[in-house]
């Protein structure tokens, strides 16, 4: 018995034996949980493996179970398009979460688009829902997208003083998105951008990148990767003795990065959601006691330390679609499939101040990410193997 199979049982049965009569509500999932990507991916696996238990213990949603039929992507999106059909055709879920990637969310748009299934990525690109077209109709998001992120990055250098920077970024979406963002920040704030490079997420080396950005000599200089891919670039530019500021992205904001990167990442800057240091926010964050408590069950779950933000946007999509769950029920029932697809489509869109771990959350027809920048990014500093707030824009 494979593991989709196994989690779909598991989930019945949970239903059952608590005397749901109800029919289920199938919620499909592909997230990254092995791969380049895994340290992203797995807390949201287990985020959603937690909240499945959680809210069948408490009687589901109206009175009907919620099962949840998590599927691996290997960080592939081929697989994970093939992952998003099969959740479609076979396994008839009422709604997607997931797309851990920038380039996996965009390539389960043209799926759930043709089969009229909503899907809240878990993935950070602008371009996963704008502009909010006939196919990203369908589409919605949680994590801050690059636009927002590079918008903190620029401040933050602006505040510093720094006039010169480079960038190196992965050559997929997620890479191409952020250097797309940045240039456009930079160049509004009059920052001078001297080197520009890129490299794939399984490189062994940078080497001949590095050579290139430490011959313009930034001030700053910005790695546009994710998870503990990342930990290359900056690796080596410590060791060629790179002595300005390093920035990386909101995309390694998790404990790997930190366990991987040891010594070579200490006093890194980065954005990050508010949840990342949610224990050092003020009381004017309205995300801060959602964030603690999620952290809080996590933890008790997985472990002191094992939380990260990826774990948070798997947390923030489900109370998002809980929430117009509850709404579509009023209307119809989930046996009619088509009509309950689109009734949800409408409840997600209709969201409105929402409090996630990450921010506060109102989509409309013309934004289907419905975060603040003020409310959802905050900067962060590598120190002494943890996370230290450094900036808000509030």
């Amino acid at each position: 018995m494979g593991k989709r199979t196994f989690i779909g049982v598991l989930a019945l049965a949970v239903g059952l034996s608590l005397g749901f009569a109800a029919s289920p509500i199938r919620v499909g999932v592909t997230v990254s949980a092995t791969g380049p990507a895994a340290s992203l991916g797995i807390p949201e696996k287990n985020t959603f493996l937690m909240i499945q238990e959680e809210i069948n213990k408490a009687g589901g949603i109206g009175g009907h179970p919620v099962e949840f039929i998590i599927l691996d992507d290997g960080t592939d999106p081929t697989t994970a398009v093939r992952n998003t059909r099969k959740l479609i055709e076979e396994d008839r879920v009422h709604a997607i979460l997931g797309g851990t990637t920038s380039p996996i969310s965009l390539a389960m748009i043209d799926p759930v688009a043709e089969a009229q299934v909503p899907f809240i990525s878990l993935a950070a690109a602008k371009a996963i829902i704008s502009p909010v077209d006939e196919k990203r109709h369908w589409v919605f998001k949680v994590p801050q997208t690059d636009e927002i992120m590079a918008k903190a990055v620029v401040a933050d250098m602006v505040a510093r003083g720094y006039q010169t920077v480079a960038y190196i970024g992965f050559n997929t979406a997620y890479g191409e998105g952020w250097a797309r963002e940045f240039a456009e920040e930079a160049q509004a704030a009059g920052l001078e951008i001297v080197a520009d490079e890129r490299y794939a997420p399984t490189d062994t080396s940078v080497t001949g990148q590095v050579l290139k950005i430490l011959s313009r000599r930034p001030d700053a200089v910005l790695v546009g990767a994710a998870g503990t891919p990342a930990v290359l670039p900056q690796r080596t530019l410590v060791e060629r003795g790179y002595r300005g500021q390093i920035y990386q992205t909101h995309g390694v904001a998790n404990p790997d990065f930190l366990r991987v990167g040891g010594e070579f990442v200490e006093n890194t800057l980065l954005p990050a959601g508010p949840i990342l240091v949610a224990d050092q926010l003020g009381a004017e964050f309205p995300s801060k006691p959602v964030a603690l408590e999620y952290i809080v069950q996590y933890e008790g779950r997985y472990g002191i330390g094992s939380f990260s933000t990826f774990g948070g946007h798997a947390m923030d999509a489900w109370l998002i679609l809980k929430d117009a769950l509850e709404r579509t029920l009023d209307q119809v029932q989930p046996d009619d499939l088509a009509a309950f697809r689109s009734a949800l489509r409408d409840a997600i869109e209709q969201t409105r101040g929402l409090v996630a771990t990450h921010g506060v959350f109102n989509y409309s027809s013309e934004d289907h990410l419905g975060l603040s920048f003020e409310d959802a990014a905050v900067i962060v500093r590598v120190k002494d193997g943890t996370w230290k707030l450094e900036r808000t824009f509030r």
